[in-house]
């Protein structure tokens, strides 16, 4: 059996009637049971303008989450690199890594990270242009560097502190398009199956084929990202997929509201183009008992040809969530 790393996607829910205060303290409590079950890593996203995700900030979420752990690696999946300005994100990592050296990951994304106004007040500079963010991505590889690029911004700028050495780099992509990106400058990559579940392999192909190795990462490093909830319940598996069905319609409506009960959600009657992309969606998760996770995580793996899979799971019973990742734990031993 292929031997899988797993790891934790962290998106800080607010749940049903909670507290952004209570899923801030909840990824305190998910961070330290990971450690303890010897997860590889643990990242937080970046959103705005969603008030069911308390994580806007991984920058200032990261140094919470690694200062209450000893050995988990910590990191963004991902920062929105144009939603800010080169300099700032490599003197951000900079500092984390100089804080706990060894242990920071910075996954970098090019989307949003919600809408498009939100993300140009975050940098009214950000035009979405593909030529600017891999200018940024030079830039951030410059500045935690230290590198002098001739007729550069970088010969008079530097960041600091320069931890003694930089933060493991990823790019993280749904659509394939940035996976040009990591091969180019020789980063890891992380396909977000659990946002696109089509294609994913392919553009793993393309990043091994492709990569040219950097002077942080000799070979080509991939994991793969995907919504999960395994249970030993049958009736519990059954009520989160219903409820995760409605769950991805209503933030793909572009609803602002709190999510309705289970009992409400079993009430609504979908259209077909809604039932259309309920099939569709459930591509991105797995839900099952600890059997049904194992195969068809192994399935995954074999289609990624990948050791790591990183898992997101989302639970009104923080209780849940917690026994959901014991369980992947004893299914794949890390």
């Amino acid at each position: 059996m292929r031997n899988i790393k797993l790891s934790v996607l962290d998106q800080s829910q607010v749940k049903r009637g909670g507290t952004a205060k209570e899923a801030l303290e909840q990824s305190g409590e998910l961070v330290q049971l990971a450690e303890a079950l010897g997860f590889t890593r643990y990242w937080v996203s970046e959103h705005h303008n969603f008030k069911m995700v308390a994580g806007s900030a991984p920058e200032v979420l990261i140094p919470y989450l690694a200062g209450k752990t000893n050995t988990i690696k910590i990191g963004s999946g991902g920062i929105m690199l144009p939603n800010h300005s080169a300099l700032k994100v490599a003197e951000n990592f900079g500092l984390l890594e100089t804080l706990y050296p060894g242990r920071i990951d910075l996954g970098i994304g090019r989307a949003p990270g919600g809408d498009r106004l939100s993300s140009h007040l975050l940098n009214p500079a950000n035009n979405f242009s593909e030529k600017d963010f891999m200018q940024q991505l030079v830039d951030v590889q410059a500045f935690l560097r230290g590198d002098e690029l001739p007729d550069t911004i970088h010969e008079k700028v530097k960041s600091y502190p320069r931890p003694e050495q930089i933060p493991n780099l990823w790019i993280l992509t749904s659509s394939g398009d940035s996976a040009q990106f990591a091969a180019h400058f020789g980063m890891a990559l992380s396909f977000a199956h659990f946002i696109n579940p089509e294609g994913g392999p392919d553009v793993v192909e393309f990043y091994r084929h492709n990569f040219k190795p950097s002077p942080e990462r000799q070979t080509p490093e991939v994991n793969m990202g995907i919504f999960a909830f395994c249970s030993e319940d049958k009736e519990k598996i059954q009520q989160w997929i219903t409820e995760f069905d409605y769950r991805m319609l209503h933030i793909e409506s572009g609803a602002t509201g709190d999510l309705p009960s289970y009992e409400e959600i079993m009430s609504i009657k979908y259209s077909l183009a809604q039932k259309a992309r309920i099939a569709y969606n459930r591509g991105r998760f797995v839900a099952g008992t600890p059997e049904e996770v194992q195969r068809k995580f192994l399935k995954l793996a074999d289609q990624y040809d990948i050791e790591e899979i990183m898992v997101a799971t989302m639970a009104e019973n923080f209780e849940d969530r917690k026994e959901s990742y014991r369980l992947l734990a004893q299914i794949f031993p890390q």
